[in-house]
């Protein structure tokens, strides 16, 4: 009987999965854009090198807009951090990713408007910059519903006796000995 409450519980968790591997993708593939974008030369200025032929200097979006890289940076720490994170804090998080999308998305209109400068980075910028706004909307949206990383990444209260390696299966336990053993300088191979 328990296994086909399993599998209806699996197909009903699915949807959830799916949606949030579309968010954690939207907001990495737009905050990537944006960092690669803003890493590439926006504009070209000749300058005078005196009696030398004139040279270029060339300037990066990250040079003219040091935020918006950084912001960008932001995002992708941010479209990681979904993975990790659940509930009430999840829908936080997805607030803030779209706060810092639309930040994003503003270096890149900024750029679009700046004379002398190639329009097809910061337009590059601006999608990225949308894509990561779009990523955080649905993952404040709907983000809260979403299943969260497993039980073993998360630390377990004490048991009755005070441990919480009581209830731990002993192959675990001896897991945990030997790894307390290497910490304070023991060979736990040796018997």
């Amino acid at each position: 009987m328990s296994a086909p409450v399993t599998a209806a519980a699996g197909r009903a968790a699915a949807p959830g999965r799916r949606e949030l591997a579309y968010a954690v993708l939207l907001c990495l593939a737009g905050a990537g854009l944006a960092a690669w974008a803003v890493t590439r030369g926006w504009s070209v200025e000749p300058t005078a090198r005196g009696a030398l032929p004139s040279g270029q200097r060339r300037s990066t979006g990250a040079d003219l807009l040091p935020w918006a890289s950084a912001l960008a940076y932001v995002g992708l720490a941010g479209g990681g951090a979904v993975l990790a994170t659940r509930g009430r804090l999840r829908r936080a998080l997805g607030l803030l990713l779209t706060g810092v999308g639309l930040g994003v998305a503003v270096g890149g209109g900024v750029g679009l408007t700046e004379a002398g400068v190639t329009r097809h980075w910061p337009a590059l910028v601006l999608v990225g910059g949308l894509a990561l706004a779009a990523g955080g909307a649905f993952t404040a949206a709907r983000g809260a519903g979403w299943p969260a990383m497993g039980a073993r990444y998360e630390r377990r209260a004490a048991g009755p006796g005070g441990s919480a390696d009581a209830d731990r299966p002993a192959v675990e336990r001896g897991t945990r000995d030997a790894w307390d053993a290497l910490d304070r300088g023991e060979d736990p191979t040796v018997t």
